[in-house]
């Protein structure tokens, strides 16, 4: 093997340039062993951008994914590209830069749980116990991931709210991304020099 090809070969293990990108879209149950599997693909400390599109899932699923970014000391960019609700919430609030556009949609709402067809009346005694301790204990956990009083966070969650990306920059819980200048800088680039093409002259709406 010539030095040339020896030095052009990536070293065994090597993280690829820039951050990892996640598309965490869809229920996150269904999607958790993949969603894991990629967080532990970056490597502790290093630095990723989760980008959200989900209605949620359930609370131990948001539970493993938030712990996973925490306990590996992720430097997490979460960006809602569409939807982040529900159980969603906690992996969102765990990224250390929040970016939402005028357009994202955030379910807050307090903890839904469904038993067995056929579980027994004591296990469902006991699993009502468990489940007020973990909802009061997860909705503290959420106001301190957003850094906000118990309380005002308490305000969205009961009896549930839709907050817009707009009312999440002004509550000051994360950063706006503007989709206008975005499109308009996309449209210059795909004009041809000098011209413009008949679909690409500005419409008049009736």
């Amino acid at each position: 093997m010539s030095d040339e090809q020896s030095e052009s070969r990536e070293p065994e293990g090597a993280q690829p340039e820039g951050p990892v990108e996640i598309s965490v879209v869809g229920d996150l149950t269904d999607n958790e062993s993949d969603l894991c599997e990629r967080l532990l693909g970056v490597a502790p400390g290093g630095e990723c951008i989760l980008y959200f599109d989900s209605p949620g899932g359930s609370p131990y699923c948001a539970l493993s994914l938030m712990s996973l970014i925490l306990i590996r000391k992720l430097r997490a960019t979460g960006i809602v590209t569409g939807e982040c609700s529900s159980a969603a919430l906690w992996p969102f609030a765990a990224c250390v830069k929040r970016l939402v556009t005028p357009f994202s949609v955030l379910l807050f709402h307090p903890m839904k749980w469904q038993s067995e067809e056929h579980v027994g009346l004591a296990e469902a005694a006991e699993w009502a116990r468990h489940f007020g301790h973990l909802e009061q204990d997860m909705d503290t956990l959420l106001a301190e991931l957003f850094q906000v009083p118990a309380e005002d966070m308490n305000k969205w969650i009961t009896p549930g709210r839709y907050v817009s990306g707009r009312e999440m920059v002004k509550a000051g819980l994360a950063e706006m991304i503007e989709l206008a200048p975005l499109a308009k800088a996309a449209s210059r680039n795909g004009t041809a020099s000098g011209s413009k093409s008949k679909s690409q002259r500005p419409r008049t709406l009736k």
